[in-house]
């Protein structure tokens, strides 16, 4: 059955009239249904970032330990001894409100494709979820399946899965954010770029076979989200592992020789990106012949194999010469190898199938005339200070409704579903620490991992929230003793065609910015994801929360001196940092006041750098035992969790004369930390000479948390109140 290609089919695959119009200009006629379908993947939001990539220029992105930043699979860094670290961060999340199994599996293989591409060894997984509220049906269904399609995709492909995070809120009943994190490792002088070069090299096809499912994978993910793209199941991938750790395997040894001239992976808009990628930035022309694609379902149309999202796949470009070894080395590996094509001087994409063309596309226009948008920007209102309300309930009383909440409850019903220390490399596993810490095998190095993001400051404040997403990485880098070097992010928001949205997009980013230039930690690579709407009973779309996640990276040279959050047996507690008790925006006042409001605490990026930099340099020499940063919660909150950890209680005392109680204890004031030290005179002479402020919190002592006459609380109840959460929303509590 023919295909009528016009206006409104072109439309029905997300290109409006404009950009429509636009393709029939290059093309000089009406395009095949093929050329069609590779126009609107390749100018999709997903793929071309046609309303982000405009701002994304404004991030700082160089650093003298920066080998490559954006613009290719993943981000590289120098890590010392002739070795690089190699990450990227990408969502996934429409697909995982779909199908949360396959769709959060798949997110996981394509995050570790984008890293293995480069001829890094994955060596940790990393996440960042959101999900809708607790008290709805279907959040159930989605933590479900989200966390055992993160974790069987990847346990059984052997990289651990070693940090992350968990929000719950009811702006993404409908929209959860899958956020998927890799790090591998690579050496400097071996690692492998995208740009195809050598007219006349093969085009080799590796991996999977190509099936049906996917095909337009991306173009969903660069709409909102409806009833009608909710029951697409055949847009979700279906992901094998297994497959997964051989092609890891092929792909590794395969660069272990001089065959490789370049190579992609083929995730969003499949084997069309990956060619068009390719060949673009290598300014050379691709002939396809879909004839030779592996295929494992009949009579696949040209338009179908070119835009399927079918998993564990990759393109190569080879030298003639080493074909037959490549060849050699994945039929060993039982993988599909097919030379599918050639490199060519016409600066087109060339398709053929069963004997006839089915698409030819000017390359440099297909990228250089991609759309770009400066969408209109709304200035968004910023939430005024709160004043500090009254506490309806004892300290006792906030903290174990606090320990208990969504938001700050156990994850180990998460974790445990997780295999954090496959390979053997693993220090710090999740809850050991403020961040993963992973050795770097052969090495006294190790690196330190996180992710990290508070939305709800965005949605008050979207500068605040994109600059407190930065530094709360760095400062759980740096409270692990690491040397913070860099960022990949996923920048999640609503719709661009909302001037309101775009504006917080940028201010997020303006935010972003700052603090990455202030701290020296650059942005090497990263996602954005956009659309991130569902549609209200009225019909109105209902956007998530502004959440720019941050996944930091950072160096330890002596693995040895990491340390974790968990109280030792002795010391003194002491607070570094000011606390001024803002509570706007805090856990304190939306689950014990039952209030969103207010502005979220002030950002000092002095402070940040000047805490973080005597902190880390205490660690190092051993005066700081334990370490845990202050964030969502406030000041008891971070205690808690660190008695919770180490089994040890103690003996805090009372917030300063003409402070509030409650602001100072709940308050969520940045730029500090909480360190036990076993030489607090030392720690404070030093703390006065430059200029950190210091207060001396209290003794680890006893099994409870007391604090003056205020409040006395043992730690078995609240261990019990913060394990509940997770069990009793799965239902595997009587």
């Amino acid at each position: 059955m023919s295909v009528t290609v016009d206006a409104a089919l072109a439309q029905s695959f997300g290109l409006t009239n404009d950009e429509y119009g636009t393709v029939l200009s290059i093309m000089g006629r009406t395009p095949s249904l093929t050329e069609l379908g590779i126009f609107s993947v390749m100018w999709s939001e997903h793929c071309s970032y046609k309303s982000s990539r405009l701002h994304l220029k404004t991030l700082p992105t160089k650093a003298p330990w920066v080998i490559h930043g954006p613009g290719e699979n993943a981000g590289v860094v120098d890590i010392g001894e002739g070795l690089a670290a190699v990450f990227k961060m990408e969502s996934h999340n429409h697909p995982s409100f779909i199908e949360p199994y396959q769709g959060a599996a798949t997110g996981v293989g394509g995050i570790l494709r984008d890293v293995f591409t480069m001829g890094a060894r994955p060596v940790a997984n990393l996440n960042a979820l959101r999900f809708g509220d607790p008290r709805e049906a279907d959040t159930c269904r989605v933590v479900n399946g989200v966390v055992r399609g993160i974790g069987g995709y990847g346990n059984c492909v052997g990289v651990p899965t070693v940090g992350g995070e968990v929000n719950f809120h009811r702006a993404y009943n409908g929209n959860p954010l899958v956020n998927a994190m890799t790090v591998g490792i690579a050496a400097q002088d071996r690692i492998f770029l995208s740009a195809a070069a050598g007219v006349g090299n093969p085009v080799v096809y590796v991996g999977s076979k190509t099936g049906r499912d996917g095909i337009h994978g991306a173009t969903m993910s660069s709409a909102e989200f409806d009833e009608e793209l909710s029951s697409k199941r055949p847009t979700v991938q279906v992901g094998d592992p297994f497959t997964e750790k051989l092609l890891i395997e092929a792909c590794l040894e395969l660069m272990a020789t001089d065959a490789v001239i370049a190579i992609q992976d083929m995730g969003a808009a499949g084997l069309t990106s990956s060619a068009v990628e390719m060949a673009s930035k290598g300014n050379v022309g691709i002939e396809l012949d879909l004839d030779h694609v592996p295929q494992r379902e009949t009579n696949m149309t040209a338009y179908e194999m070119m835009l399927s999202e079918s998993q564990e796949r990759m393109l190569m470009v080879l030298r003639p010469d080493r074909t037959e070894e490549a060849r050699r080395i994945f039929e060993k590996w039982e993988l599909d190898f097919a030379v599918i094509g050639v490199l060519t001087d016409t600066g087109n994409i060339t398709v053929r199938h069963k004997g006839v063309v089915e698409a030819d596309i000017p390359l440099g226009p297909l990228a250089d005339q991609a759309p770009l948008y400066d969408r209109p920007i709304q200035p968004v209102a910023k939430a005024a200070v709160l004043e500090v309300p009254d506490s309806p309930v004892s300290l006792e009383e906030a903290l174990k409704i606090l320990v208990a909440s969504p938001d700050l409850a156990s994850r180990a019903w998460i974790w445990n579903q997780y295999d954090s220390t496959v390979g053997g490399q693993t220090i710090k596993r999740p809850g050991g620490a403020d961040a993963a810490i992973v050795r770097v095998e052969g090495t006294n190095k190790a690196l330190a991992l996180t992710t990290d993001c508070t939305p709800r400051y965005g949605q008050a404040d979207a500068y605040c929230g994109g600059a407190q997403a930065v530094v709360e990485a760095w400062r759980n880098i740096t409270a692990t003793g690491a040397t913070p070097l860099a960022v990949t992010d996923n920048l999640n928001f609503g719709s661009p065609e909302n001037p309101r949205i775009m504006g917080q997009f940028v201010e997020a980013i303006k935010g972003m910015g700052e603090a990455c230039r202030a701290l020296d930690f650059p942005v090497v690579s990263g996602n954005v994801s956009l659309y991130n709407e569902t549609r209200s009973e009225n019909g109105q779309a209902v956007a998530i929360q502004p959440t720019p996640a941050i996944g930091g990276l950072g160096v330890l040279e002596d693995a040895s001196k990491a340390v974790g959050l968990a109280l030792p047996e002795e010391g003194e507690i002491l607070l570094v940092g000011e606390t001024a008790g803002e509570l706007g925006q805090s856990l304190w006042l939306r689950e014990v006041c039952g209030r969103e409001e207010g502005a979220p605490p002030k950002i000092d990026l002095q402070a940040e750098r000047r805490n973080g930099d005597f902190v880390r340099s205490h660690i190092l020499d051993g005066s700081i035992t334990a370490c845990h940063d202050v964030s969502d919660g406030g000041l008891l909150i971070t205690v808690a969790e660190m008695a919770m950890a180490g089994h040890h209680g103690c003996e805090l005392a009372p917030a300063p004369q003409g402070t509030k109680s409650h602001a100072f204890w709940f308050g969520e004031d940045q730029a500090r930390y909480v360190v036990v030290t076993r030489k607090s005179d030392v720690l404070i002479q030093e703390a006065q000479r430059t200029g950190v402020p210091m207060f001396h919190l209290g003794v680890i002592k006893g099994d409870r948390i007391k604090i003056g006459t205020e409040m006395n609380c043992d730690l078995v109840t609240l261990r019990t109140l913060h394990e509940a959460f997770l069990p009793h929303l799965m239902g595997e509590t009587e």
